[in-house]
């Protein structure tokens, strides 16, 4: 699952929560009849009593359990938060006209035809491209997969004078910094009779 659908999976899972217990609190709290599995009896019920808050302080594990939870809460917040941002792609890049005006260029179909002419290479089984940096100054990141007799040189050689090179002419980029991973796909092994 890619991180932006876990994203959006995680957002709604606890904004429905949140929305639920948040809704079921403020009926309860203005004169809503109390369900039965509700946890307290009436809209005037505290919702933590003394005796609930004191309940387990004596107790050894108690709390390095809220400590241990609430570290790991925030942790996995603190890793959400620096992996959405790292992730973002590049939605457009501004293409020099050459008569004193830009034009846009949308990020995906740069994307797109990248990968459409490196597949096109002879040996690249598939491509897939994703474009990051800022408008004026984009970067590309490449995976390709290549067949499985193909020099993995001879095929990066031919990819970056071919398809980045197309790109960068065509955006009218002065560089294209681009970041290129390699690997085969995957084959039963060949019988040698």
């Amino acid at each position: 699952m890619r991180t932006g659908r876990l994203n959006r999976v995680l957002l709604a899972l606890v904004g429905l929560l949140l929305l639920v217990l948040g809704g079921a609190v403020l009926a309860v709290g203005l004169g809503a009849p109390v369900p039965s599995w509700w946890i307290h009896t009436g809209s005037h019920d505290v919702l933590l009593t003394r005796a609930e808050r004191t309940r387990w302080r004596h107790t050894t594990w108690w709390w390095p359990a809220v400590l241990a939870g609430l570290a790991a809460v925030v942790l996995l917040a603190l890793w959400w938060l620096t992996t959405v941002p790292r992730r973002r792609r590049l939605t457009e890049i501004l293409v020099d006209t050459g008569d004193g005006d830009c034009a846009l260029l949308r990020g995906r179909a740069l994307e797109s035809a990248l990968a459409q002419e490196a597949v096109q290479q002879e040996g690249v089984a598939h491509a897939e491209v994703v474009l990051r940096g800022r408008r004026t100054a984009p970067t590309a990141r490449i995976w390709l997969q290549l067949e499985p007799h193909v020099d993995p040189s001879t095929a990066l050689n031919g990819f970056t004078t071919q398809a980045l090179a197309h790109a960068r002419e065509s955006a009218r980029l002065e560089s294209l910094p681009a970041e290129v991973s390699l690997r085969a796909v995957k084959h039963r092994a060949e019988r040698v009779t």
